[in-house]
């Protein structure tokens, strides 16, 4: 199977968002268009437009969770509860890694000073920021859920 994390983080290290990098890592395998997927998550970075409330890499594996298991009947409250339940399985898991799923708090956390605009990416940039453990775990959580349970794996080869 694919290292979706090692994926992640090779577009974060590109320079994309930490909810582009997440997404990003599954576009092919679950039938998106790349550029598509980086467009729409886009402004998602940042904690949701550099508001540092949920982290971009967590935000990133429930939009892959929504793709995969998100088609349903609306009125389809079986489906809606399990994918609810995932999204917050996935997201415990995350939070058991790291403590919370909110980005300036994982920022602090890292003695980096949360600001709401985009810091210019270079070395220094990727030396400081936790950012590439996040959008590998969140990738890892995501790639892990969506092999664990045979029906889903079949809905994900569906997608591919």
């Amino acid at each position: 199977m694919e290292d979706f994390g090692e994926r992640a983080v090779d577009f974060f290290s590109k320079g994309y968002n930490c909810s582009q990098s997440t997404a990003a890592a599954f576009a092919k395998d679950i039938g998106l268009d790349e550029k598509e997927v980086l467009r729409s998550m886009a402004g998602f970075g940042g904690g949701v437009g550099g508001q540092r409330e949920m982290c971009g890499a967590v935000t990133g594996m429930i939009y892959v969770l929504g793709h995969i298991y998100g088609e349903y009947d609306p009125h389809d409250i079986g489906s809606k509860t399990e994918l609810y339940k995932s999204v917050r399985e996935l997201t415990g898991e995350f939070k058991k890694e790291f403590g919370t799923t909110n980005c300036r708090e994982l920022l602090l956390k890292a003695s980096v000073i949360p600001k709401p605009d985009p810091s210019q990416r270079n070395a220094e940039y990727y030396k400081k920021r936790p950012c590439a453990h996040f959008v590998h775990k969140a990738a890892e959580l995501a790639s892990l859920k969506l092999c664990e349970d045979k029906e889903n794996e079949l809905a994900w080869k569906m997608h591919s």
